[in-house]
Formats: C-alpha cells, structure tokens, sequence
C-alpha cells in the first residue's frame, strides 16, 4: 500500500488518542509513506500549543517530535511548490474545504500524479469525503 498521511491521522497516532493503533497499523504496513511539509508543521504546531497551555511537558514533547521525525525520516516528504499552491487555489468536490486541508489534498493530487495507487491515511471526516470524491482511496 501506497500512503499520503494526513496530519489527522498522524497526530492521532503520535498523541496515542483512540485510533492511533489502527493508524500505527497502516503505517507499518506500508511500502511507501509521502506526507506533505503541511503535515510535519500541523503535527509540530500541536505540539507547541500542547506546551504553551501547559496540557504537556516540553520533555514529552520533545519525545514526540523524535518519534515524528524519526518516522518522517522514512517517508518521502512533498515540499509545497507552486504545483501544489496552484491546485489548493482551485475549488475541490465537496466545498467549502478549509485552508490546511485544501493544501492536503492538493499535495495527494500532485502525489498521486507520480504514485500510482495511492490511498490517503485520514480520520477526518471531511478530508475523507473529499479524498473519495477526488477518486483516492481512504484509510483506514
């Protein structure tokens, strides 16, 4: 299996909430991760939020963001160029898509353009819904 990770889906797993094992499970199995720059900086913004509220300690965090870009670092990781800033410009299928997650599947299209069978990894329900209209499958 073919992955674009999503920061829902990557944030459930780094933050160990309720679907993280199922996320954790997709993710080992795949034989190719592309996540997006947009999904390491929403991955690591929660993180600092988390500390700035106090709801985490900067050492946990700091232990978080290794495993992040311990993970990262195996993954082939999309930049966002004009290809992708052009196509989260133009109207999706099922507008109105937020900001971030018209940049998410802006950069699954431009993925997909040279990854054949590609899915994406989502626990949104919004990206889940537009992924589907755009033709990608969705897990888990």
């Amino acid at each position: 299996m073919r992955l674009y990770a999503e920061s829902s889906a990557v944030l459930a797993w780094l933050l160990g909430e309720p679907r993280a094992a199922d996320v954790r499970a997709v993710l080992d199995t795949a034989e190719l991760v592309v996540a997006s720059d947009i999904t390491l900086i929403e991955c690591d913004r929660v993180l600092i939020r988390a500390v700035s509220l106090r709801e985490m300690r900067e050492g946990e965090a700091a232990a978080r963001r290794r495993v992040l870009n311990r993970a990262a670092a195996t993954w082939h990781v999309l930049h966002l160029g004009e290809e992708i800033v052009e196509r989260a410009r133009r109207p999706f299928p099922g507008e109105p898509i937020r900001t971030l997650d018209a940049i998410h599947l802006a950069a699954a299209v431009v993925a997909r353009s040279v990854v054949s069978g590609l899915a994406v990894l989502s626990l949104d329900d919004r990206m889940r819904a537009a992924t589907t209209e755009l033709g990608l499958d969705v897990n888990p």
